[in-house]
């Protein structure tokens, strides 16, 4: 579990996801929209759309809301064209950091991603650079009350998951990107509640922030980065200390 994920579980209990609702439903009609454009408007046989949905479903996303984006993506209602675009770079200490957009305007975001990098002690790389330190992935999480590991990992390797660790509230099972529904469905199968599912950049090895200036300096980049409104995702191979995030989340 990088420490990146935990940063992101402490900063939801503290309120900070809701702050950002509006922004999060943005992305999650933009992603649903850029799935059904790719792949079309069908989730039974668009396996992103699909987890595109679902994780608007579990955000509240209205119904009509998600139909109106596939519409949208499938050219049945007019709307912007967004453009999947990736860029790479590092924070303070050597941390890889891949950032996934969704622009109109690949030059604009491009040159304000670069200079978010720039204003926040990181540096911006060539594609390539970094990609390879991340592997993409399914994750699931489960609340711990629901059910206990020795069952949860039994349940979800049986529907093809690699691996349930500890993710503080939650059990976090990891899965190929393709079996991702498939788990997911075997856990809810069961009656087990699924706090939430996603397609995720896992990195493959990571970089120890040992102090709190360290983690704060990465830190402030990443929330940089989250912050632009063409950002979906931000991805970082640090790892942060139980000890030193309580002291940079108090």
């Amino acid at each position: 579990m990088s420490g990146h994920s935990k940063w992101h579980s402490i900063k939801h209990k503290k309120g900070a996801a809701d702050q950002a609702r509006g922004k999060l439903f943005a992305v999650l009609i933009r992603q649903i929209e850029m799935a059904a454009r790719t792949g079309g408007g069908d989730p039974e046989t668009n396996a992103t759309l699909r987890t595109m949905i679902q994780k608007a479903r579990d955000n509240s996303v209205p119904v009509d809301t998600i139909k109106r984006a596939v519409r949208r993506g499938t050219g049945e209602e007019e709307g912007v064209i967004y453009e999947a675009i990736n860029y790479e770079g590092y924070a303070p200490h050597g941390v890889a950091v891949y950032v996934q957009c969704l622009s109109d305007n690949r030059n604009r975001t491009g040159a304000e991603i670069k200079n978010v990098f720039s204003k926040n002690g990181g540096s911006f790389a060539e594609p390539g650079a970094v990609a390879w330190q991340f592997e993409r992935k399914g994750i699931v999480l489960v609340a711990k009350s629901a059910i206990g590991e020795d069952d949860l990992m039994l349940l979800a390797a049986d529907a093809g998951a690699e691996d349930v660790g500890d993710a503080g509230d939650n059990w976090h099972i990891t899965t190929p990107p393709t079996e991702l529904h498939a788990v997911r469905s075997a856990i809810e199968a069961e009656g087990i509640a699924v706090v939430s599912s996603d397609l995720t950049m896992e990195p493959t090895t990571s970089v120890e922030l040992a102090d709190e200036s360290a983690a704060r300096s990465v830190l402030r980049l990443i929330d940089a980065l989250e912050d632009h409104d063409d950002v979906e995702a931000v991805y970082a191979n640090f790892d942060i200390p139980e000890h030193v995030l309580d002291a940079v989340s108090a």
